[in-house]
């Protein structure tokens, strides 16, 4: 397991090659790559996330645990940028390994439920009309009491 949170940026197809290298008791690779998306008028200078050491990482650490016993996996990566990031830069990145994709495919499903509702960060986003906190969404919220 890896859990990395990090300004500087990555490269996920390296991560991906990395993180499934070795990995032959597993069936299944499943990865998610977040991007910085552009706001909807197409005015986003940028997005600003932050965190507080130690404590983010732990909480990340401790989902990823969660995740690797409930569903059986081999292995799990955990990527999350933070500081000032433009529109289509990439801000995250999870990985699961399981047996079968099932397994791997819910995991993923999983870890990113958590990461947009309770993972310890903060999102400003900054257009061209000024800077406004990204407010927690219902639907991030519905999509994790399934869990």
């Amino acid at each position: 397991m890896r859990i990395s949170v990090q300004e500087a940026a990555f490269d996920a197809g390296a991560e991906l090659t990395a993180f499934s290298t070795g990995l032959t008791s597993q069936g299944a690779v499943v990865t998610f790559t977040g991007i910085v998306r552009n706001s909807p008028e197409g005015d986003l200078q940028a997005m600003e996330i932050e965190h507080y050491p130690g404590m983010t990482e732990a909480s990340l650490r401790e989902m990823a645990q969660k995740a690797m016993a409930r569903f059986a996996l081999g292995d799990v990566l955990v990527i999350h940028r933070y500081g000032r990031l433009a529109p289509d830069e990439v801000i995250m990145m999870v990985a699961t390994a399981a047996p079968h994709r099932k397994a791997a495919f819910e995991a993923a499903d999983f870890l990113m439920d958590y990461l947009k509702s309770r993972a310890p960060f903060w999102k400003r986003e900054i257009t061209d009309g000024g800077a406004t906190w990204v407010a927690s969404k219902d639907a991030d919220e519905d999509a994790l009491k399934r869990w």
